[in-house]
């Protein structure tokens, strides 16, 4: 089992707000399958983003970085590092906001030691 995603929407998390606030308010349709750039299939967050990549087929870079060796710009459906800058940056609805299954779980801003220790109960 993976609980990555349970610690973003922590007080202790160093991620934007308006990121931990994307998290808090999505629903469980809101997650979505996508394929990244290097061809791997991931859980995401649906946003504006996702929204025009698949209505358009594919956003072009604005600038490449040659951040993977395999990526080819031209047909690349988008530049992952871009995206997850403008995660970065809490510009979520320009953003590849990965997050796990069950991400939209989260419904308000806790400590770590609560995340702990609702889990910690959940094993007894």
């Amino acid at each position: 089992m993976q609980i990555a995603t349970r610690f973003v929407t922590t007080e202790e998390c160093d991620a934007d707000e308006h990121y931990k606030q994307t998290y808090i308010q999505a629903e469980k349709e809101d997650i979505v399958i996508v394929k990244s750039p290097v061809g791997m299939p991931g859980r995401a967050i649906r946003n504006t983003f996702l929204d025009k990549v698949k209505s358009e087929g594919r956003i072009p870079p604005t600038k490449c970085l040659r951040c993977i060796h395999t990526c080819n710009p031209a047909e690349t459906p988008y530049c992952i590092t871009e995206a997850l800058i403008h995660a970065a940056k809490g510009e979520t609805e320009n953003a590849l906001l990965f997050c796990g299954g069950r991400a939209y779980e989260a419904k308000t801003i806790e400590t770590v030691k609560k995340v702990i220790d609702y889990f910690c109960s959940s094993c007894i």
